[in-house]
């Protein structure tokens, strides 16, 4: 349950400006579709997708370290760490049944000559889009649950994109197309108030302080 007094009670410290951009981003926030990185080896690759989740508005992030574990890069991220919730994983199969369990449909970004054509993609249900190491791509284990497989049509020499700029190309076309519909795509209000508390808690300078006051206050 949320506490709306605490949520109150924060935003007597912001300016009205700034309460009024939570606001308008928390009602652009979707989790309509959500974004796995699998053992991305450059780290600023994995930090690079999280800014591009929250520019998209993807609220949720999902890291998969089976390999070698690692930690974002919170100077690449430029913040975004406050934003977008990031979810991680030591396996594969892990993130996997918790997406299936959500209703996400497993979906491999990937050249596979079976694959659908981004223009094509169907927005209407749930999707997590799956982008895998930088020199060998997705793993068989992805690649055997997905329920379906996604690519970006290219027309030169080059085969492949970076992750973060695939990830930016994929997310601001099927964002887009998911706006303009009648999908109920957003958050509901509950998880927009949850979400702005969490990012004032984040955000507000000598939040600890502040916490503790208003925890006094509930006292007396």
């Amino acid at each position: 349950m949320i506490d709306y007094q605490l949520l109150e009670y924060l935003e007597s410290f912001l300016t009205d400006r700034r309460n009024a951009l939570l606001k308008e981003v928390a009602s652009k926030r979707t989790r309509h579709f959500t974004v796995v990185t699998e053992d991305v080896f450059q780290l600023h690759n994995t930090s690079a997708v999280m800014r591009t989740c929250d520019i998209f508005g993807i609220q949720d992030l999902h890291v998969v370290e089976e390999i070698k574990g690692k930690r974002i890069d919170k100077e690449i991220a430029l913040g975004a760490q406050k934003w977008v919730d990031l979810h991680r994983y030591d396996k594969i199969d892990t993130c996997l049944l918790s997406l299936k369990e959500k209703g996400y449909r497993i979906i491999a970004t990937t050249p596979h000559e079976n694959s659908q054509m981004l223009e094509d993609f169907d927005i209407t249900e749930k999707a997590a889009f799956i982008f895998g190491k930088e020199s060998t791509g997705l793993s068989d284990k992805v690649m055997d649950q997905a329920d379906g497989f996604l690519k970006i049509p290219m027309y030169g020499f080059t085969e492949s994109l970076n992750i973060s700029v695939s990830a930016a190309i994929i997310l601001q076309d099927v964002v887009s197309k998911v706006k303009r519909s009648t999908i109920n795509w957003q958050l509901n209000q509950e998880e927009q108030d949850e979400k702005r508390l969490d990012w004032m808690t984040k955000s507000i300078k000598s939040i600890d302080a502040i916490l503790k006051k208003y925890a006094e206050t509930k006292l007396q």
